[in-house]
């Protein structure tokens, strides 16, 4: 199966360490990598302009991918219905449930249920996002920085009629906790919050966006009251993330 793989990057040891040692960039994949956009927006377009395979995979600079997991994702992809336009490693279900098996460092855990069958999503975990080219879609550059940018793209898909789907392509997001949601985030959260109105709410995997904006403070609260939990989840990311891989039983995930 062709695909590009691409990356908005602003740290060249944290995607060396990451992204670019996953075994297929070392066998010789390309990792096409984006660096100085104002917006993920802009460097995904940029990066859609720029390659020309009709699968294109965006992931996070410091997401590692196993051993064999360019032929899961062709398989994945291969249990899709005809309707499809997004693919992710992790999702929120209509239902609200997370899915998609994923490691994540900042939880210290693997997070998502293990689904049998591809599950529509209402949106993604920005760490990893499949885009089918043919199905037009592209990011908005209105939304600023770089937060719920999956939850905008997953949105515009369904509103056109396309499948937006979660499954089990597991991968190790070696990802640095945060304290807190800043200024940042919330602007993102009243872009989505505005332009999607008649479609509220929806649930990103951070937060729950609805018309009065409550899920905003009460998200900010939540994060003070648990910030020692939090901390104490955390693993940190100085574990190779094939280590991490090993642990979690995915030094292979050949299908």
């Amino acid at each position: 199966m062709q695909f590009d793989l691409c990356c908005a990057s602003h740290s060249d040891p944290i995607l060396s360490a990451n992204l670019a040692a996953s075994p297929l960039v070392a066998a010789g994949q390309p990792c096409h990598v984006e660096r100085g956009a104002a917006s993920a927006g802009e460097a995904y377009n940029r990066l859609i302009d720029r390659t020309e395979a009709p699968v294109l995979v965006f992931a996070h600079h410091d997401v590692w991918l196993p051993e064999g997991w360019q032929h899961l994702l062709a398989a994945r992809l291969a249990e899709l219905p005809d309707d499809w336009a997004l693919f992710g490693s992790f999702g929120v279900g209509l239902d609200q449930a997370g899915i998609g098996p994923v490691w994540s460092s900042s939880l210290g855990q693997i997070v998502g249920r293990v689904p049998m069958a591809p599950v529509a999503v209402q949106s993604y975990d920005e760490l990893l996002i499949v885009l089918r080219r043919d199905a037009g879609l592209r990011f908005d550059e209105g939304l600023p920085g770089w937060h719920l940018y999956g939850t905008d793209i997953t949105t515009e898909a369904r509103a056109r009629g396309r499948g937006a789907y979660a499954g089990a392509l597991p991968c190790i997001h070696n990802d640095r906790y945060h304290s807190a949601l800043g200024a940042d985030f919330a602007e993102c959260y009243r872009y989505v919050q505005t332009k999607w109105r008649d479609r509220l709410p929806l649930k990103s995997p951070v937060i729950k966006i609805s018309g009065s904006g409550l899920h905003l403070w009460r998200g900010g609260w939540w994060n003070r009251r648990t910030v020692g939990i939090r901390e104490g989840l955390a693993v940190g990311v100085d574990h190779p993330p094939a280590a991490l891989a090993a642990r979690c039983g995915w030094a292979s995930v050949w299908p």
